[in-house]
């Protein structure tokens, strides 16, 4: 089993986590190719090797619609300009569906806009598809998130785990004023995962960032048991001197010695909700990070046909799991079952065929290839 380690002890922003992944082997060019009709050009999206207190790392680098060189300042512990663009959600979705992710992925990116747009609503008072995003509605954070969604499709890592985050300490300043840190949404963002301050006085984990680490991260703590292939270094926007302000991202295989993989099933029986919700709810849990989620036509009390909702994930995202179904659903109980699973390996393949190249998503187990299918 693949496993990805995101190391936040110097926070986490959309820049680090691209810069570490494409570090980690991600290549650029595929980044460039998932960018689509983003209105930028290639040569808008490209790397430069920098030190961070004698780390060498990747800065991911994007030209803003302003024309200015690189991430705004508000993209790692700086201040936020007023020159950003101000898009609405749908002006968003827009702009991924013309971005050539996977289908898959551009459901993925548009979850996490939609999760976003929610937490700007509560914060703001405002419906979602009325939300302006601000700093996040800038292009460079809307590649952030599209290269992100991309690179980790990539990678294919079945097991996806963060250390708690370093949240920094003081003030920032956003479109909205004077705020302490972590910014509002951060915060939001943030609910029921382990944070920090550190040393530093500044914002160490954006929005973005915190986007982006609760939603893949199924699991926070230590390093968990693996073989490691690959690391990878994606570099903040400052430098400090005591502290290198990098993101570290360990790829590698599950140690065989290490105990099963422990998941949690939640069940909740319901048959008195619009099957038009359904999907809303199927796409808010994924995007808190949910590694499955089914539905299963059952016959219920007096006869009534209903839905049972079943939700695969690790044991630590089960209260944010557990509260959305409440709040989104009308079920008033749910069960849980904690059971080990296996999953093979997987990778992507580029075949060559009579009629072009395509892309095989392909699954390993102990070095050998079980099955392969297009992607």
């Amino acid at each position: 089993m693949k496993v990805l380690y995101f190391d936040c002890f110097s926070g986490a922003s959309g820049d680090m986590i691209v810069g570490a992944l494409i570090d980690a082997g991600v290549p650029l060019d595929e980044i460039r190719g998932a960018l689509g009709s983003l209105s930028i050009d290639r040569d808008a999206v490209w790397t430069e090797r920098v030190d961070r207190a004698g780390i060498g790392a990747t800065k991911f680098q994007v030209r803003g619609e302003d024309g200015s060189q690189g991430h705004h300042r508000h993209s790692h512990g700086g201040v936020a300009t007023e020159a950003h663009a101000h898009r609405t959600l749908r002006e968003i979705d827009a702009l991924i569906e013309g971005s050539r992710l996977s289908a898959a992925g551009k459901d993925r990116a548009k979850a996490l806009f939609a999760r976003l747009g929610e937490v700007e609503g509560t914060i703001h008072g405002t419906p979602p598809d009325r939300v302006h995003f601000h700093e996040v509605g800038s292009l460079d954070s809307i590649v952030d998130i599209v290269s992100t969604v991309h690179a980790l499709e990539l990678l294919g890592a079945q097991r996806i785990v963060a250390s708690p985050l370093n949240v920094g300490s003081g003030t920032i300043r956003s479109a909205h004023g004077l705020f302490p840190v972590p910014a509002p949404a951060t915060t939001r963002l943030l609910e029921g995962v382990p944070v920090y301050s550190g040393t530093q006085c500044a914002e160490m984990v954006t929005p973005t960032g915190a986007l982006l680490i609760t939603a893949y991260a199924t699991e926070y703590g230590g390093i968990p048991p693996m073989k490691i292939a690959k690391i990878g270094y994606g570099a903040g926007a400052r430098s400090f001197e005591d502290t290198p302000n990098v993101l570290r991202v360990l790829i590698g295989e599950a140690d065989a010695t290490a105990p099963s993989h422990v998941v949690i099933v939640i069940e909740a029986e319901i048959d008195d909700m619009n099957p038009q919700i359904f999907g809303v709810v199927m796409d808010k849990l994924l995007a808190q990070g949910a590694l499955d989620v089914f539905y299963t036509p059952i016959q219920m009390k007096k006869n009534r046909p209903g839905t049972l909702l079943s939700v695969i994930a690790a044991p630590a995202a089960r209260e944010t799991l557990t509260a959305t179904i409440f709040r989104e659903t009308t079920t008033i109980g749910v069960r849980y079952r904690e059971m080990t699973r296996e999953c093979l390996d997987r990778e992507t393949q580029d075949v060559t065929t009579p009629f072009g190249a395509v892309r095989f998503k392909v699954a390993l187990r102990n070095g050998e290839v079980l099955n392969a299918s297009p992607e």
